[in-house]
């Protein structure tokens, strides 16, 4: 395995990401949760009063961090170049979709990764899920699935994403009796307001740098052999793994993990949906919140996408419910629907996408 100039920054990149995560938890965020963008942009979700879940409300500072420290780092970088036009609607529903599967598996592909550092077996069930989802998803892009080119686009356009964030702050700061607040639940737990938002202006500028993404990682070794942008996932697993260890929050198992449920096939499938859609829009949500920072419109839908099938998934009570103490949780039924629905709207959307494809080839 050659040590190249992107596997070591990875490596780094990957070492800090996993250390902060442990560090959040220590600061008060949910146990295996010191980064999680379903789980944050579902809490958001609720802070802005999209949904009504009492316990799942608080605009998180990590990710107006992750996206303000992408945009800052691309900016410096001169990587800031603002495009879109590339089937913006959807990778709308790509992005609801993606949201959907990762809320029925309670977790995104950092938290999976998180998850299992911890010691929650689940994560295993939703990593082969995962994989399956982006095996899927390669299959399309093997026959020529593509979304379309992006073009580029006036500067405004690529500022207004992060400019919705830097809103999100001063609300957040200046104006919170506009927001929700859990006062109880994972809503309730959180690192103080400064330590969060430092950690997200650092992971999104570690993430921009490296083109962090777990689904890219994935489908680099099904399509091309090559494990260099896997080598950030391992990382973060691996000192996230041993910052458990040394702080006595790794519980190996299945049941008793914290916000987890053990229902193995939904797990799977919940994962295989989040797989398949982050293939098919070119990054897991972790990449489309780094994306958008850096002016790509496209991945702003992808990411309002996000936020709708949050409070989606909490208003239709689509996401899955966590075990509790006395009672075991899992996939609601209208959950399970849903699952179904976005893998058959995923193949339709991959399907009609190649098809279009061939024809402007033809």
């Amino acid at each position: 395995m050659e040590m190249t100039k992107e596997r070591r920054n990875l490596l780094v990149a990957g070492s800090v990401v996993g250390i902060i995560a442990v560090l959040l938890v220590a600061f008060g965020n949910p146990k295996n949760m010191g980064f999680c963008i379903a789980c944050f942009v579902r809490d958001t979700a609720g802070a802005l009063k999209l949904h009504s879940a009492p316990v799942v409300q608080y605009l998180r500072p990590e990710i107006i961090g992750l996206v303000l420290g992408a945009m800052g780092i691309s900016m410096a970088k001169g990587e800031f170049r603002p495009r879109g036009g590339s089937s913006p609607v959807l990778r709308f529903v790509l992005g609801f979709f993606m949201m959907v599967g990762a809320l029925v598996f309670l977790g995104c592909p950092l938290r999976m990764v998180l998850r299992l550092a911890g010691g929650d077996l689940n994560g295993i069930v939703g990593l082969l899920g995962f994989i399956c989802g982006v095996l899927v998803g390669c299959q399309f892009l093997k026959k020529g699935y593509s979304l379309g080119r992006s073009y580029a686009a006036p500067r405004l356009e690529g500022f207004a994403f992060p400019a919705i964030q830097i809103v999100a702050l001063v609300v957040l700061v200046c104006f919170p009796f506009l927001l929700a607040f859990s006062e109880k639940g994972p809503g309730s737990m959180h690192a103080p307001l400064v330590v969060s938002l430092l950690a997200g202006l650092i992971v999104g500028a570690l993430a921009q740098r490296t083109r962090m993404c777990m689904a890219g990682g994935v489908r680099d070794i099904i399509l091309f052999k090559d494990t260099t942008l896997i080598t950030g996932p391992l990382c973060i697993f691996l000192f996230a793994l041993v910052g458990n260890l040394l702080t006595g929050r790794f519980h190996l198992g299945f049941v008793g993990q914290p916000i987890s449920h053990h229902d193995v096939l939904w797990n799977f499938l919940g994962m295989v949906l989040c797989g398949m859609a982050a293939v098919m829009l070119g990054g897991c949500p972790l990449r489309q919140l780094i994306l958008a920072g850096e002016g790509n419109s496209d991945s702003a839908m992808a990411c309002l996408g996000m936020l709708v099938g949050a409070a989606f998934a909490h208003n239709w009570t689509l996401a899955g419910i966590a075990d509790s103490a006395d009672k075991a949780g899992g996939a609601t039924l209208h959950g399970k629907v849903a699952v179904v629905v976005g893998l058959l709207v995923l193949v339709g959307i991959g399907c009609a996408q190649v098809k279009k494809q061939k024809k402007q080839e033809a």
